[in-house]
């Protein structure tokens, strides 16, 4: 969406301190939000936002006490990207700079120590940042010059630099400067370069780095030659990505059908499911399997102990159901066990496990099997899971 910039002559200050003139450029909705804050109609104080699971403070409001219901994460208002781990949580900031808080025994926050936050801590003092996921007890982050960066746990390889040494702050992957996204499994990562290929690499142990066999690998191995690779997403031992075609693939573990192949068959290389091409966003839980069409509908696949595919029961599915019949779905995430998702509205929406209050709705009732609203404001941007918590950000707009 495009809107008109102040008129020629009008001044406003960035939120780097620098003064400048719009002068009646076309700009997007989100430039103004993210530079010119002040200058955007109807606008609040956005923020990010935690609940859940908070035994090491991976909520980031500086205690460990459990929230059942969201709760901001300090009061600053410059959030761009977020992402969980098992107990930790990262975040990039719309400056470039890259902040984490929560568990750190193996260095997964990057912060040289193994000393846990509870608050957010800023990683070094680069402001180059510009996309990061979390795994299991590791991170990686791309840079805005193309090159990837990882920290903490490294016993299968997931650090990517070719060694099983834990590592406390960012050590780069490789030489290379095409990386363009990366999403962090269980113990291992799948990543999109610039040219649309494929990489993997870290733990194994049921094909989910999708390049034929089950060795893990403790550098980036290419998945096959294809360069059509879109969107990636790891899941504990499985992963999925979605190609420009509008195909979706997935690979490893399938003990409860999380590959959406119809059957629990593990599978070591890249394998379709079904043959419809109409596929936008994928992401992997623990076990199961969660997607959006371009027509907006939602579809859920794999284990269901906890309600987290959404459909109402917790039957295991082994191929795609449709979470309802709505086709206003827009973004989601999952957790180990519980599943997040945004509407074209603005809406944010939970179901699954609960036990510790991660779907944001005030109780911890053990868990939900169809979505739930999470409040009623209509300013959700963006969500991630960690394992047992979530974390959103609003974009200001109520």
């Amino acid at each position: 969406m495009a809107v008109t910039g102040p008129n020629t002559g009008f001044t406003a200050t960035d939120t780097n301190g620098s003064t400048q003139d719009l002068g009646q450029r076309y700009v997007s909705k989100s430039y103004l939000i993210d530079v010119y804050p002040s200058l955007v109609p109807g606008r609040t104080s956005p923020g990010v936002w935690a609940w859940g699971l908070n035994n090491f403070g991976q909520l980031g409001n500086g205690n460990v006490t459990y929230y059942s219901s969201p709760v901001q994460v300090g009061s600053l208002t410059n959030w761009k990207q977020v992402s969980g781990g098992q107990y930790h949580t990262a975040i990039i900031k719309t400056d470039g700079s890259l902040w984490t808080w929560g568990l750190n025994t193996v260095g997964q926050l990057g912060q040289n120590n193994s000393t846990n936050y509870s608050s957010p801590v800023q990683v070094g003092a680069l402001t180059t940042w510009k996309q990061v996921s979390c795994g299991y007890r590791h991170t990686t982050s791309v840079k805005t010059d193309g090159t990837l960066w990882a920290f903490g746990l490294n016993t299968n390889g997931q650090i990517g630099n070719g060694t099983v040494t834990n590592y406390s702050s960012p050590i780069q992957v490789g030489s290379d400067t095409t990386w363009k996204q990366i999403s962090c499994g269980g113990l291992h990562n799948v990543a999109g370069k610039a040219d649309g290929s494929l990489w993997t690499w870290g733990f194994n142990n049921n094909g989910q780095l999708g390049n034929g066999n089950t060795i893990s690998y403790s550098s980036p191995t290419q998945v096959g030659s294809l360069t059509n690779w879109k969107q990636v997403a790891g899941g504990d031992m499985h992963s999925a990505s979605v190609k420009t075609d509008g195909s979706l693939w997935t690979w490893g573990s399938n003990n409860y059908g999380q590959l959406g192949q119809g059957n629990i068959t593990n599978y070591s290389s890249p394998v379709q499911v079904g043959s419809l091409t109409n596929w936008k966003q994928v992401a992997c839980g623990g076990s199961f399997t969660v997607a959006i069409k371009t027509d907006g509908t939602l579809w859920t696949w794999g284990q269901n102990n906890a309600g987290q595919l959404g459909n109402g029961n917790t039957a295991l599915y082994s191929s795609p159901v449709q979470v309802g019949s709505l086709t206003n779905w827009k973004q989601v995430f999952c957790g180990v066990a519980h599943t997040v998702a945004i509407k074209t509205d603005g809406t944010l929406w939970t179901w699954g496990s609960n036990n510790f209050g991660q779907l944001g709705n005030g109780n911890v009732t053990n868990y939900y099997s169809s979505p739930v609203q999470v409040g009623s404001l209509t300013s959700w941007k963006s969500v991630a899971c960690g394992y047992f918590h979530t974390i959103s950000i609003q974009d200001g707009y109520i």
